[in-house]
């Protein structure tokens, strides 16, 4: 073997890096937290990596998960050795292939980032309930616990799946170890080439389906064979074990490192031993270090083949003196005797004479942290056998089965540890993977990294873990005694403990637009107190302004990355850090323009430069802190739980806190009471320049601008200091017209001020945020947003976009991106129909912003009524969405059937008696159905008759509701295209909005069906050679399906009126919304987001156009083309103003002028068919 080369890398792109060696074919579809393997393999097959074979790997994106597991299937039997990546619900997608490829012995394997599966809720994080479900499938499963672990073992799954016929699934903890970043010893591929059964590849070969050699595979088998046919693999099975131990032995010879099927660690002499697999392996080592220097005997053991499970090897490894076993299980299974892992074990001693006391418990699910205290604890209760079933690191007040942690303990001195705190998007998560690479790959120390996010697509804390020291770091778990923090967000120091995790005498670093004679006055009491008591070194810089300076805006991230390395030189001297930086600066801003490179070098340059050093005073320490007020106003579900969890408080509720809400619900309007203030700059209003056109408002991604019409008695309530105008429009007299901007939820994007288009200049400026808060502008916008009315009744709504702006947006304050492109679109809809509106949300980015635990974007209006909002899976959303309106179609048609019932009987008062008639007449009007429900309700509280009651009981279905399907192109072109298709070609009245962003957002920026040619995303970095599928004209061929294309920015009023024209129209309609995103890479930045729509229309790259199938019927021509002749000219300087076209000349020179040519025919092509279709006579 080679001199050893070590890199740093996260667990993702170990696995890809050894998947890659024995891979010809990898079917890939995106989902996190596996995304990254597929996308690493692409990425080299893009390069020209060569496998074992001497080739790059065939790379195939299928629609689904589903579809990826059907081409692995394929390629197997077709005699390729094929690969997939996977996790969680994409997993299960893959089940019934997984019994298949099984089942006909082929040798796949399946890379799994482990995840938890969606039940109560959606979790993106990692346990192993998504592999627990396949344990039966027939698939061999390997288990892996670190970063280095995935790099040594991932290879002995392909070599073992080659040489038994056994597919094989390797796993390992879903962000814990697939997004962990850690300096590891790179596997030479000439282990794995002299390793490999070349014999067992000819074989497999040989067996693959060729019409040279044919034969029928995949029959019906009857009752009379199966079952034999079943049996006769069990050889195959057998020899797993002992074939995975072979592999493993020999990779310990090359690596030094100890592998076996079950690996035990701690005292020869050990009475007490857990058994585990996964990362918390790591964790378990740590404990039984340190209790075992106490004088205890204990011991561990990680767990890597879990199937077939091999008793033999698992008490081979055990000390003979062994008392008493504990087995943890990172999944639960409702109502089992106890989870698999500890099942498996208990089999395994069952019958034994002496066998030891066994017990289960269950810990990090969704990646709950687990720490070395916790495993102590798990020790701790196993030496007093206490009960099984337990669980640990949670509080459960309930079912009583935690059992009790004491305080954490610091492992390693030798170790430096620090967190910094960080605001989603600005750039401070990319910055620290940076240092981990310059740190681990240009000194002799060790590193880890691991980040924590919450749920916010950006804007939201983010918490970046890092360890830096002389040997492997083994710490699976948050940093909880930090010499170092750093906070990147002023506000953050009123919002969260950020000094606890903070070892006496470290150091913080503030990012303040304060200098050191204000900074004082500014700190909390709490805060201050913190530093005191810590004995901290506190330290600030203003990197907001010098950013700005600079001219990088809001990205303050390279600056404090600077300040970092200058603030601890005990890793590494300063200038040869500044040195590093700039080299990695060039290399990851190069595709950028050496413009972008420059700045990065004088953000570098300032890190150390606006360092000062600010005293923490002794009297700090007695400082008085004041007892958070309760507002015992805020909602039961906001109070108890939201507030906790938004104060990153929630590790600590306890399982009571969550009664009343057992099945994942959450009260609606929770995102109002986040008020999370992280712009550092923030609109306001000049009412001299303002037109009141209301278009900030229109185009405002996060609703916190609203325009208001207010009473003379609500102004005389109203805060002093309220700017105003007459309100211009007929019917307004005596009503004052104020701009309210609720800037402790504004994110700062300034979408607004650029969409602005008063002629004396703009009306909204953008100003520091701490000028609004002392201008008051949080209490003027409390009160008119909660206690001023919407005056949308007293305009047409829908006839303008400055009226439809006077209606409450039912969709606020969501966790969306600054200047997101998709969320103007979905707060309009609320604002026209919130009231009676429901939605089935496919999984996405509107998803995500849309409900993500505790904030709830979605509101009520003044009589409680709002948008009710549900997400089931990606997949199935169209069915979903279309199972609620059968429902609700089945359940009037109950309402109609006791109607008539009564009617016939003569039973009804002739108010009643009319009211009926009434609604059986227009039971698909929603204007008249609500004036119904308003008077009949009341009428048939009074009654006592069995019609009466049971009406009474559908009371919430007589009004008629307005249905909708969100989601974004990867769910409506990709994996729920099935479903939409199908839900499309009836005939119920269902509202399907696409929120196309032509890649898959939400996982990172794959590249979709929606994706034109040339794009560069992920699974497409040289560019997509495919097109863009026109979904609107499948849509149309239909005939009967309402179809329109939608640009906010564009045109306005083409957008009210195809939103309008879709909900009343009586059938499927699709509104198909252009969406720019931060993953197009828009030059100008997201603040330009709407005019980006504009130029997306006017070059021709997006038509506008509404097919309406009513028109026909009246023999006119259903389809409308509503924008301009494109400018063809201007097209180029569109695709050249997203990095997503501009950089494929640099990435793929040779072919970027073929590809970005023939986007451009394409949608030529696509607008002159349009334009046919425009053009043919409907007359009779």
């Amino acid at each position: 073997m080679s001199q050893k080369v070590f890199q740093s890398m996260d667990g993702n792109q170990a696995a890809a890096h050894a998947a890659y060696a024995f891979t010809e074919v990898a079917g890939i579809y995106p989902i996190t937290p596996s995304s990254p393997m597929a996308e690493y393999a692409e990425l080299w097959a893009s390069q020209g990596k060569k496998n074992l074979f001497g080739m790059p790997v065939k790379i195939v994106e299928m629609q689904s998960e589903a579809g990826a597991a059907g081409s692995v299937h394929g390629s197997l039997q077709a005699g390729a050795l094929t690969t997939t990546f996977t996790a969680s619900q994409g997993l299960l997608l893959k089940v019934p292939n997984m019994y298949k490829i099984a089942g006909e012995l082929l040798p796949g394997v399946i890379h799994v980032s482990a995840r938890a599966l969606a039940a109560q809720s959606l979790s993106i994080f990692g346990d192993h309930q998504d592999v627990m479900a396949c344990r039966q499938t027939g698939f061999a499963m390997l288990a892996t616990s670190s970063v280095q672990e995935v790099m040594d073992l991932a290879g002995v799954a392909h070599l073992a799946a080659i040489k038994t016929c056994v597919p094989f699934l390797h796993f390992f903890d879903g962000f814990r170890t697939s997004h962990e970043i850690q300096k590891v010893e790179v596997m030479d591929y000439e282990v794995f080439d002299r390793l490999l059964d070349r014999e067992a590849v000819k074989n497999f070969r040989e067996r693959a389906l060729t019409f040279e050699n044919p034969v029928t595979r995949g029959s019906a088998q009857n009752d009379d064979v199966y079952f034999q046919t079943r049996e006769i693999q069990n050889k195959y099975y057998d020899a797993v074990p002992a074939v995975v131990a072979d592999y493993m032995a020999e990779i310990s010879k090359v690596t030094g490192r100890d592998y076996a099927p079950f690996v035990y660690y701690g005292a020869e002499d050990a009475t007490d031993v857990v058994i585990a697999m996964g990362s918390v392996c790591d964790t378990l080592k740590q404990a039984v270090d340190y209790l075992n220097k106490q004088g205890q005997k204990v011991g561990c053991v990680n767990v890597h083949l879990y199937r077939p499970f091999a008793p033999e090897y698992l008490t081979k490894v055990l000390p003979a003196t062994v008392k008493r076993i504990a087995v943890l299980d990172r999944t639960k299974e409702p109502g089992s005797l106890g989870e698999p892992l500890f099942l498996d074990v208990k089999a395994a001693f069952y019958g034994k004479a002496k066998a030891p006391y066994i017990i289960g418990g269950r810990y990090g699910l969704s990646s709950k942290d687990t720490t070395p205290a916790q495993m102590i604890a798990v020790f701790k209760h196993l030496s007093k056998k206490g009960h099984s079933n337990f669980t640990v690191g949670i509080n459960d007040d309930v079912t009583k089965l935690s059992i009790p942690v004491g305080p954490e303990v610091r492992i390693d001195d030798s170790v430096s540890e620090l967190v910094f705190y960080g605001l989603g998007s600005d750039g401070t998560v990319g910055a620290n993977k940076n240092t981990i690479k310059i740190i681990g790959e240009n000194t002799d120390l060790y590193a880890q990294a691991y980040f924590a996010y919450d749920s916010k697509k950006s804007g939201g804390v983010t918490r970046s873990h890092l360890r830096f020291g002389p040997n492997p770091i083994t710490s699976p778990y948050l940093v909880n005694k930090a010499d170092f923090v750093s906070c990147s967000l002023e506000s953050y120091v009123e919002k969260y403990d950020m000094v606890s995790c903070l070892n006496d005498g470290g150091t913080f670093l503030l990012n303040t637009v304060h200098s050191a004679d204000e900074i004082e006055a500014h700190l909390p009491n709490a805060f201050k107190k913190a530093l005191a008591q810590k004995n901290a070194k506190f330290y600030i810089i203003d990197a907001v302004h010098l950013a700005r300076e600079i001219g990088l805006g809001n990205r303050t991230n390279t600056i404090l990355q600077s300040a970092f390395f200058k603030l601890n030189e005990q890793i590494m001297p300063y200038a040869t850090a500044q040195e590093l930086m700039k080299k990695y600066a060039a290399k990851t801003y190069g595709r950028k323009g050496e413009a972008i490179v420059q700045l990065n070098y004088n953000a570098i340059d300032k890190g150390a430069e606006g360092l000062v050093e600010v005293q923490v005073k002794p009297e700090w320490a007695a400082l008085k802190v004041a007892k958070k007020k309760v507002d015992n106003n805020r909602p039961h579900f906001v109070k108890t739980i939201a507030d906790e969890i938004n104060s990153i408080n929630g590790y600590a509720l306890p399982v009571s806190a969550f009664t009343g809400y057992e099945d994942g619900t959450m009260p609606n309007g929770s995102a109002a009471y986040e008020k999370r203030g992280i712009a550092n700059f923030v609109p306001q209003w000049n009412p001299d320049n303002c037109i009141q056109c209301n278009q900030c408002s229109f185009v405002c991604p996060h609703a916190v601008i609203r325009p208001f019409l207010a009473t003379e008695e609500e102004m005389a309530n109203a805060p002093k200091g309220v700017k105003t105008l007459n309100p211009i429009g007929k019917g307004l007299e005596g009503l004052k017209y104020t701009l309210q901007i609720s800037v402790l939820d504004c994110t700062g994007c300034e979408v607004c001020v650029n969409q602005c288009p008063a002629p004396k200049g703009k009306a909204l400026t953008m100003v520091p945020i701490e000028d609004a808060i002392k201008a008051k502008q949080p209490a003027k916008a409390e009160y008119f947003f909660n206690e001023v009315s919407y005056k949308d009744s007293l305009v047409d709504k829908f006839s303008n976009a400055k009226n439809s702006q006077f209606a409450q947006p039912l969709f606020e304050f969501s966790g969306a991106c600054g200047g997101c492109g998709e969320t103007p679109y979905v707060k309009l809809v609320t604002q026209l129909f919130g009231d009676r509106m429901v939605v089935a949300n496919a999984t996405g980015c509107s998803s995500i912003y849309g409900g993500s635990y505790p904030a709830t974007p979605y509101t009520t209006n003044a009589e409680g009524k709002g948008p009710a909002w549900a997400n089931s899976l990606f997949e199935d959303n169209a069915e979903f969405g279309f199972g609620m309106k059968v429902a609700d179609s089945a359940l009037r048609d109950q309402i109609a059937v006791l109607m008539e019932n009564a009617l016939e009987q003569g039973v009804c008062d002739e108010k009643v008696k009319e009211l009926f008639e009434k609604w059986l007449a227009n039971r698909d009007n929603s204007t008249v159905t609500k004036e119904v429900r308003d008077e009949l309700v009341p009428l048939l509280e009074t009654k006592d008759c069995e019609n009466a009651k049971k009406i009474l009981g559908l009371k919430n279905y007589l009004v008629k509701r307005s249905q909708w399907i969100f989601g974004g192109d990867g769910w409506a072109y990709d994996i729920g295209y099935g479903g939409l298709d199908h839900v499309i070609a009836n005939q119920e009245d269902v509202n399907i909005l696409v929120l196309d962003t032509e890649v898959y957002s939400n996982t990172g920026g794959q590249s979709s069906k929606s994706s034109p040619t040339a794009s560069i995303a992920k699974f497409t970095a040289a560019g997509k050679n495919g097109k863009k599928k026109d979904l609107a004209a499948i849509a149309m061929s239909y005939g009967h399906v309402y179809v329109a294309y939608v640009a906010h920015g564009a045109s306005q009023a083409q957008l009210l009126k195809a939103m309008k024209e879709a909900e009343s129209y009586p059938g499927p309609s699709i509104v198909i919304a252009y969406a720019p995103c931060i993953n197009h890479g828009l030059k100008r930045g997201m603040s330009k987001s709407q005019e980006q729509a504009k130029l997306a229309v006017e070059c021709g790259y997006w038509t506008l156009l509404r097919y309406d199938p009513r028109l026909a019927d009246q023999g006119k021509n259903p389809l409308q083309i509503d924008s301009k002749e494109p400018n063809w000219d201007a097209y180029d300087e569109y695709l050249m103003s997203e990095t997503r076209y501009a950089q494929l000349k640099t990435i793929n020179p040779a072919e970027a002028a073929d590809l970005l040519a023939t986007n451009k025919k394409e949608a030529q092509k696509r607008y002159k068919n349009y334009r046919r279709m425009a053009a043919m006579d409907y007359s009779e």
